[in-house]
């Protein structure tokens, strides 16, 4: 419920001006983090926002937090 509210009325949650056109999904591409980008992108689509995830650039299985600026950077243009 939070997490709808928080894009529905950013405001409430200190982020003004800020109207959400995208929502990217950026988890671990481990089999755990691909069931939670499916859970969310199910959850998020009736609200109506163009929904993405980090693209290829990630190694599967690898961790997100080890990930340098380059291959990130790569992963953010080449999402889906």
């Amino acid at each position: 419920k939070e997490l709808r509210q928080r894009i529905l009325h950013p405001e409430k949650f200190g982020l003004f001006a800020a109207e959400f056109k995208e929502i990217i999904l950026a988890l671990n591409p481990t089999a755990e983090g691909k069931a939670t980008m499916l859970y969310l992108k199910r959850f998020l689509k009736p609200l109506g926002k163009k929904i993405t995830s980090l693209g290829l650039g990630l190694p599967k299985g690898g961790e997100l937090e080890y990930a340098d600026e380059e291959t990130l950077a790569s992963a953010f243009e080449r999402r889906e």
